[in-house]
């Protein structure tokens, strides 16, 4: 069938391993809702994507990081990133992320191919994402923020840890306002998937235990 965003959808049974090929040929799984039971797959006409060094950060929000008010964390807590990502809140009253995504992805998650940026404060989780790595890829699904700014937060450090483990393609499938106010942009089908091609001969890995000095170096060079 063909989506109102003109994107162009199957239904589908979906298995981990089908999920890495399909993305690694340039689509990926969605479901209508949060109480859909069915899944179907996207490609989009207009893909979106981060340009790594086209991250823009507000002095508000380079002053928020320079606070390190939020511990972050990396791949501690996927379940809890997943879950914020999918509950419904003032402005999102409903995701496309239902109960057959939240199993399949923590499958992906214990293979080693899922990961999350997470801000922490006071011992709760209080914002993150979540995404799938292929090659040189960060296939970028959801993100949430119960505190100010803490989504935007954990986007930075996760653009300072893609460029440090050497990952050349942020894909965000589809721009947002909000994310297009922090340097995301939009380009056809084809260009994308030259982009995809080119980073999926890349051998990046995305090292969760890496130098705490190292990545705020990389964090500052964000920030200069």
């Amino acid at each position: 069938m063909t989506g109102s965003n003109g994107y162009t959808a199957e239904q589908i049974k979906l298995t981990p391993e089908i999920i890495l090929r399909a993305y690694a040929a340039g689509i990926f799984p969605m479901a209508e809702s949060r109480d859909d039971h069915e899944l179907f797959w996207v490609d989009p006409e207009m893909r979106g994507v981060f340009p790594l060094d086209g991250l823009y950060i507000s002095r508000s929000l380079k002053k928020r990081l320079r606070q390190q008010r939020y511990e972050i964390k990396y791949d501690s807590d996927f379940a809890g990133v997943i879950q914020g990502c999918a509950e419904s809140t003032v402005d999102r009253h409903d995701t496309w992320i239902n109960n057959e995504i939240i199993h399949l992805y923590g499958r992906l998650f214990q293979m080693g191919h899922a990961h999350t940026v997470e801000c922490w404060l006071d011992g709760e989780l209080v914002g993150g994402l979540y995404g799938i790595t292929l090659k040189g890829v960060f296939f970028g699904e959801s993100m949430f923020s119960r505190q100010t700014d803490a989504s935007k937060i954990a986007l930075v450090h996760l653009v300072a840890r893609l460029l440090e483990d050497g990952f050349t393609l942020l894909d965000t499938q589809f721009v947002t306002e909000h994310l297009k106010r922090l340097g995301a942009i939009e380009i056809p089908r084809d260009d994308y998937h030259k982009l995809l091609d080119d980073a999926l001969t890349v051998d990046a890995e995305f090292n969760a235990a890496g130098s705490p000095d190292v990545h705020w170096a990389e964090i500052e060079k964000l920030l200069d």
